[in-house]
């Protein structure tokens, strides 16, 4: 069974955005960003992979994307239709009448997509991007947690998770550190 993978950057104050959605405040140094190219690169968007010589580089760890509205409106903005065109990717949303590009598909019911998502067969996983109401409603559902820890105060914006208190266990398994002073912990759900 496919696993729901909350791959996801925060601040020390657990914020993944700022209050305008905003996520260039995380200080990337090279020996992250070689590390994501490396073992993550179907994270990056598709516009931005020719850039960093990812191009018709495979996916290594998921083949299929979960995003909230929030997350998907900064390509919107750029005109960008389809910013993960290299994975599935499904945009969970309540106020869009619809979307233009036939390789997104618009979804309502973010629980029911992903049990759906995570029964399929399949070697890779379903990485849910982001955001915190999502996150949130997800909870259950959720497997493993990435999450990429910057050291810098946000001060306000998106939480890592924003919904009712809900207390649910996740067992560390890994971590990375890197230059910058960022971290990458792995954690799995608890029992």
């Amino acid at each position: 069974m496919r696993k729901l993978v909350y791959y996801i950057a925060v601040s020390i104050d657990g914020y993944i955005a700022g209050p305008g959605g905003e996520f260039d405040f995380y200080p990337l140094g090279d020996d992250m960003a070689a590390w994501i190219n490396e073992r993550y690169p179907e994270t990056l968007p598709t516009h931005v992979r020719a850039h960093v010589g990812l191009e018709g580089v495979p996916n290594k760890r998921f083949d299929t994307l979960v995003m909230g509205l929030g997350t998907y409106l900064p390509a919107l903005d750029i005109n960008v239709t389809s910013p993960y065109a290299h994975v599935r990717q499904y945009v969970v949303s309540t106020t869009l009448d619809e979307i233009a590009d036939p390789s997104v598909e618009l979804v309502r019911d973010p629980v029911g997509i992903v049990r759906e998502l995570k029964a399929e067969d399949g070697e890779m996983d379903v990485w849910l991007c982001g955001g915190g109401k999502l996150a949130a409603a997800l909870l259950p559902e959720i497997d493993e947690l990435i999450v990429k820890s910057y050291p810098v105060v946000a001060g306000t914006g998106v939480p890592v998770f924003s919904g009712e208190f809900r207390p649910t266990l996740f067992t560390p398994t890994q971590r990375e550190s890197f230059g910058n002073g960022a971290q990458v912990t792995w954690f799995t759900r608890g029992s």
